[in-house]
């Protein structure tokens, strides 16, 4: 998986939408939305907050299989 639909899976099964999940980060909804969408990607700590707040690791959080 992308990290984009690790994302969205991770807000969905949180029931959190894409505004609160946004207003936890303290970043805006389009940031969200683009993220999922793939249309952007967070810096290294916006990533490093997002995997800290779904208590993930980094390596799950971008799709990352070894």
């Amino acid at each position: 998986m992308k990290f984009h639909e690790v994302l969205r899976e991770l807000r969905s099964a949180n029931d959190l939408g894409q505004k609160q999940l946004a207003e936890i980060l303290k970043i805006s909804v389009k940031t969200v939305s683009h993220w999922e969408t793939g249309y952007g990607e967070p810096s290294i700590s916006q990533l490093i907050a997002i995997a800290d707040f779904f208590e993930i690791s980094l390596d799950d959080l971008v799709g990352r299989e070894f």
